[in-house]
């Protein structure tokens, strides 16, 4: 019997992993196969690895598309910073160097920078030796999930009063 204020179907999505680590509290449903598996998460900071695909492939000659590696960098910032309703709000990224299929991509994120709700995150990638990927990730820690904040209500409530 679980003793707490969750239910199983929230446990569940919680990711469980012991009372001595630290539990994955956002983004619990992502696909770890297209987006990357954690290796190593603590506070403010995590380590993921993509393997690429053949779904991720984008030409002939096995070039990675990189939306597969911005998708894994976002990801591991979204960990790193680890709250619950954590998004996106701007990021400033360079891709160094291709990735191809077969390729094993090495994230580290760390939190660089709190100010009240915000969080920096600098996120490099690696394969092997190689730096493929570096970016600055700007999230916002919001109240609510974002698809449930009161703004969209507003924005609804002034479509139809100018539709009248």
């Amino acid at each position: 019997m679980i003793e707490n204020d969750m239910n199983e179907d929230e446990l569940e999505l919680e990711d469980y992993r012991g009372d001595d680590q630290v539990v994955i509290r956002t983004h619990e449903r992502i696909n770890q196969d297209l987006c990357g598996e954690v290796i190593k998460l603590e506070s403010g900071y995590v380590e993921l690895r993509l393997t690429t695909l053949s779904e991720m492939v984008a030409d002939d000659i096995g070039l990675i598309h990189g939306g597969f590696i911005f998708s894994a960098a976002d990801y591991a910032a979204m960990l790193a910073v680890n709250e619950r309703n954590v998004v996106l709000v701007a990021s400033d990224c360079q891709f160094l160097s291709p990735v191809k299929f077969h390729d094993e991509v090495n994230f580290v994120a760390r939190v660089r920078h709190k100010e009240g709700r915000k969080r920096n995150v600098h996120v490099e990638a690696h394969v092997l030796d190689i730096k493929v990927f570096e970016g600055e990730f700007k999230t916002v820690i919001t109240e609510r999930h974002v698809l449930k904040l009161k703004l969209l209500d507003k924005e609804e409530e002034q479509s139809g009063t100018q539709e009248e």
